[in-house]
Parts: C-alpha cells; sequence; structure tokens
C-alpha cells in the first residue's frame, strides 16, 4: 500500500526532527449508506477516503497533524512545519510523558462469511425494503419510519518509532431505525441500533422484518392500553437495553480518564470520579461493569488500539467499588500506570482519544422471571424511549417505552412511559440482583471536538433495583 509506505516515511521523517516518539496511521475506508424514509429511498452514499494521521512528540509537547495528499514531499513539509511549532510551544507548556509500552508487530484481520463488496446496491436497499413491507403490514399506524442501513471496510497500517507496526482489516455492518407510531391522538418514538464487526452473515440473523413488526405493535398497545403509573418509591425491573445506556453512560463515560483529568469539559463534560476515587464504593456487591474490545464480532471489536497498545478487559466497577479507568498512554503516565489500550480515533484526520469500546454489566444468576417474582408492587422497564443525563455523569433520567406494571410478582398492564430520575451511586447502590440474561446491543458514541463517533457495544442483563423514584 502506498499509504503504508508512507507511514513508515513519516517515522524517519519525524525523527529527523528531534521527535523522541512518532507514530503513523494510515487509514482507509469504503463505506456504503442506504435510507429508506417512509417507504421512499431518500439516500445512499458511497464513500472512499484514505489518509495518514501522524502524532510526534517533540521537547514533552504532542502534536497531531493529517494528510490525504500520498507525497513524501507533503510529509515532509508538514512534520517541518508542526516540528517547529512544538519545539517553539515546549518551554510554555507543561511536559507530556507517554507510559512505557511494548511494541507489538503483527495483523487484525476480521473474516467476512458473507462478503459486503459480494451485493449489489439492490440487494442491500432490499433488505430496507422488506423491513418497510412489514411494518406497513403490521396493521399499526406508524406515521414515521426511518430505517438505515450501512457497511464499511476500514485498512489501517500504524507504526511508530519504538517498532510497533500493525496491519488491521475491520468491516462492520450496522441496521438503525426510528419510528413514529400515532394513536388516540398520542405518539410515541423509538429509535435502536444493531452492528457487528463481520459481514452481511451479521444482517440475515437480526430478522429485521419481525423486528418491525414486534416494535411498531408493542408501541401501539402502549399507547392504546397503558396506564400511568403512580408516582413514589418503587421496585423496578430494568431490561437489558435498559442496563446498557445506564452502564454507557454513567458507568462507562466517567472512567474515561482524559475526561476525569479535565480534556473534555469543553467539549463532552467532566466526571464525578477523581483518581483518588480508586477503590471507594459507589454501588452494591451486585454490580460489575467492565469494558472488553476483545469480543469477538462485536461492534467495538480491536484487539490493538490507535497507539498500537494491546487491547483488553479493563474492569471499571467490581462488585460496586471503582476499580479502574480508561486509558491512552498519556493519562496512564499520569498515573504512574501501564495503559489499558483505549485508545481510539474514528479516521484518519482524527487525533486519538480515550474511548470506550465494549461495555456492559457483568450477569448474575437469577432469570428475568425470578427478578420479578421477588417484588410485590412495581415497574418493569423493558426498553426505553429517552434518556438524559448531566456533564458529570451523576443524575441522570430514563423514559420507558415498553414497561408494564409488577403486581404480586407478576407482569400485569402495560404503563406509559413511566420514568426513573435518580444520581449514579444511587442507581448502583440500589441493585440487588442482576439476570443471566446478558444482551450487548450496537450504539455509536459521540465524544471529541472535532465531533468522533465511534462504533460501540454497550449491554448487560435484566437487574432489580430497589428503593427507587418512578414518575
Amino acid at each position: 500500500m502506498q499509504g503504508a509506505e508512507l507511514a513508515d516515511y513519516a517515522v524517519k521523517v519525524a525523527e529527523e526532527h528531534g521527535a523522541s516518539y512518532c507514530e503513523a496511521r494510515f487509514e482507509r475506508t469504503a463505506a456504503n449508506t442506504f435510507l429508506l424514509k417512509n417507504g421512499t429511498p431518500e439516500l445512499s452514499g458511497f464513500e472512499q477516503r484514505s489518509g495518514i494521521g501522524i502524532r510526534l512528540l517533540i521537547g514533552g509537547s504532542l502534536g497531531f497533524v493529517s494528510t490525504n495528499q500520498f507525497s513524501r514531499e507533503k510529509i515532509r513539509r508538514m512534520i517541518s512545519r508542526i516540528a517547529h511549532s512544538l519545539s517553539m510551544r515546549s518551554a510554555l507548556h507543561e511536559k507530556v510523558a507517554l507510559s512505557n509500552e511494548k511494541p507489538f508487530r503483527g495483523k487484525d484481520v476480521v473474516k467476512q462469511r458473507i462478503d459486503m463488496r459480494d451485493l449489489s446496491a439492490e440487494e442491500k436497499l432490499a433488505f430496507l425494503t422488506e423491513a418497510e413491507k412489514a411494518l406497513l403490514a403490521s396493521g399499526v399506524n406508524c406515521t414515521g419510519r426511518f430505517l438505515t442501513l450501512s457497511d464499511s471496510i476500514s485498512e489501517e497500517h500504524l507504526v511508530t518509532s519504538e517498532g510497533t507496526s500493525i496491519r488491521s482489516s475491520i468491516p462492520r455492518v450496522e441496521f438503525n431505525y426510528y419510528l413514529t407510531v400515532s394513536a388516540n391522538g398520542k405518539s410515541m418514538q423509538r429509535y435502536w441500533m444493531y452492528g457487528n464487526s463481520g459481514g452481511y452473515e451479521f444482517v440475515k440473523r437480526w430478522d429485521v422484518p419481525s423486528l418491525m413488526q414486534r416494535e411498531a405493535r408493542t408501541l401501539h398497545t402502549m399507547l392504546t392500553k397503558g396506564k400511568k403509573f403512580p408516582k413514589g418509591i418503587t421496585s423496578l425491573v430494568a431490561g437489558p437495553q435498559v442496563t446498557g445506556i445506564m452502564v454507557h453512560e454513567s458507568g462507562g463515560h466517567p472512567y474515561e480518564a482524559d475526561r476525569i483529568f479535565g480534556r473534555e469539559a469543553a467539549q463532552a463534560g467532566e466526571s464525578f470520579i477523581s483518581p483518588e476515587r480508586v477503590g471507594e464504593r459507589i454501588g452494591s456487591e451486585a454490580v460489575t461493569i467492565v469494558d472488553d474490545p476483545t469480543l469477538k464480532n462485536s461492534f467495538g471489536y480491536y484487539r490493538f488500539d490507535n497507539e498500537g497498545v494491546r487491547a483488553r478487559r479493563k474492569v471499571l466497577l467490581e462488585k460496586g467499588r471503582i476499580h479502574e479507568f480508561l486509558h491512552n498512554r498519556q493519562t496512564a503516565a499520569l498515573m504512574g500506570l501501564r495503559s489499558n489500550g483505549s485508545s481510539r480515533s474514528v479516521d484518519f484526520d482524527k487525533e486519538s482519544i480515550v474511548r470506550m469500546s465494549n461495555t456492559f454489566m457483568l450477569p448474575g444468576k437469577y432469570s428475568e422471571e425470578e427478578l420479578i417474582e421477588g417484588i410485590r408492587e412495581g415497574v418493569l422497564m423493558r426498553n426505553f424511549m429517552e434518556w438524559n443525563i448531566d456533564d458529570q455523569r451523576m443524575n441522570q433520567r430514563y423514559v420507558g417505552a415498553e414497561c408494564y406494571r409488577i403486581h404480586r410478582g407478576e407482569v400485569a398492564e402495560p404503563l406509559l412511559s413511566p420514568t426513573l430520575e435518580i444520581t449514579t451511586p444511587a442507581l448502583y447502590s440500589s441493585i440487588d440482583a442482576c439476570g443471566k440474561n446478558l444482551e450487548m446491543h450496537a450504539g455509536s458514541c459521540g465524544k471529541g471536538e472535532p465531533m468522533q463517533g465511534i462504533s460501540v457495544w454497550l449491554g448487560g442483563p435484566s437487574i432489580r433495583l430497589r428503593k427507587v423514584r418512578v414518575t
């Protein structure tokens, strides 16, 4: 690959200009997106992009540049300019240090059983058309039907001045839907997403037509038969989709070390956690939250991060106690640690920053039925319609979509949009039991400036919360 050779060249030039460290990442991505809006094909995107991102450390100052022009002359001029800038800046800023890491040489290739490149645009659009037909056949007044199908293949060649050389090729497929159902002068909306790393074999597994009919009919039932739940303190069983968004927003984001040290304050907010709180209890012993990019065919899969550090499972909250943060090499050095491989970028022209991958709560030993049986009066929130959380990831709110009253240990009548408002410590402290029905769902996690929407999984089992306020 021409770009791969230029990445090697960029590292050499950076060292000639006095860089104590340099990484160069060539990336080439081919992506396709198909959109069906109320049955009408509205947008098809066919995109190919490639370029090189270069990060270097000179005199204790860290800089990043990128280009999509593949010439040695362009690379040399660009590095010369930033090297001069970093040299001038080094005396005015606090010195940046990177953690010491073992260099790796290897490959990371995800295979496709059904190669996305073998399917025509007509075949991919037909997938959305079948979903549209299923919605129309549901018998429900689905006034808004926004369906998208996307696929991409990203190839990378990462080299560093320390000897790392990694080539990767990761294909991803995803399906998004945004539905609006109307009945009795009211309406409800649902947005959700499915995604995997791999080929179109996963698209077939999702069984989207059946999924669309279930979603539409469930929303209709909630609208036409749902009752308001009396406000007050009660017990609540949250389904895996609700657990997943809770964990991602309040059990993943606040553990990003760059956010903890203030780098994200102006863009994505801060964290209620500080380095001194490692080991502190903020949840019950039933709660363990991990982030694991090594899960095969997961949407957030990778074997090596964008600094060349080998990926591993991170335990963020262990039996209710703060255990570790998500680190890149810079934040790890601030705490005297090794990086745990959490540095990711969405494209060649974006600097890699601390990111989640597949963040989820570990399952327990109970069935969902057993969790429900332990409640005399309460709420079952199977999934949600909307959520929000504050900048420090402390105060949060979840509005239910498919919800039911629990009466004497059994699922009773539908409920209309019960809402849980709670703080993060109160949330995790209120969980007294976790189900064994672990589910993982796809998401696009936004962070950074410019914004980087990156592929992740969020998940967990059904969980039981005691003494929480539902309105």
